[in-house]
This record gives C-alpha cells, structure tokens and sequence, in this order.
C-alpha cells in the first residue's frame, strides 16, 4: 500500500505563538556574553523580520521559500527556535493552501518574537 506524504502541517511542528522564547543561553553563547552586542542582534532581527514578512505578501513561492529560509536562519542565530521552525515550515510548503497556514503561523511567531524581544530590550 503506498504511504500518503506528509503535508507540512505533520512533517514540521509549529509553535503557537504564545511558545516563542528567546533562548537566552544560546543568544550568550553567540554573543560572548556582551550585552551590547546581544541587543544589537536582537534589534536587527526584530527589523529584518518584519521585513522579510512584508516581502513575503505577494510573493511567488520560490521567492517565499528563500526569505522563510533567510528568516530561519536568522532565528537559529539569536536562539529565536520557535520562529525558525515556523519559518522551516513555509519554506517546505508545497500547496497554496499550506503556505497560507504557514505564512499565517509564521507571522504570529515573529509577532510573539516582537513583543519578546520588546521586553528583553525595555531599559
């Protein structure tokens, strides 16, 4: 019997919003522990991130494929593991529909991150 594939939606978990955390050990690791640098990194991730998801709408798939993957790629390096799985996941959609919930998922995550990384950085 052949075995369906499994859609994005079973193959890569993503978070609920309210799951996405900066992982602060890892963001000191990355940084050397200089909290400078740390809240540098965290500002030009919060940036780059609603930019690459404004880029997104529109976009043809290919297109949306590689921002997801830029974006993953970003939040592996600040520990940001929520958003990057969420970004996996829409740079693995195939159908319209898929992309949809992923872009969706995505964009809550990176909200989540937003307002994470608000409360990291407030004085």
């Amino acid at each position: 019997m052949a075995r369906a594939m499994k859609t994005v939606d079973e193959a890569v978990p993503v978070p609920d919003a309210a799951d996405v955390t900066i992982d602060h050990e890892h963001l000191a690791r990355m940084t050397f522990g200089d909290r400078r640098l740390a809240r540098e990194l965290l500002e030009l991730f919060d940036r780059q991130a609603a930019l690459l998801i404004d880029r997104m709408a529109g976009s043809d798939p290919a297109a949306v494929a590689a921002l997801a993957h830029t974006l993953k790629g970003s939040a592996l390096g600040i520990g940001a593991g929520g958003v990057a799985r969420a970004a996996e996941a829409l740079e693995r959609a195939m159908t319209p529909g898929e992309r949809g919930r992923a872009l969706d998922n995505l964009t809550r995550a990176v909200s989540a991150a937003h307002r994470t990384i608000a409360e990291m950085l407030r004085p």
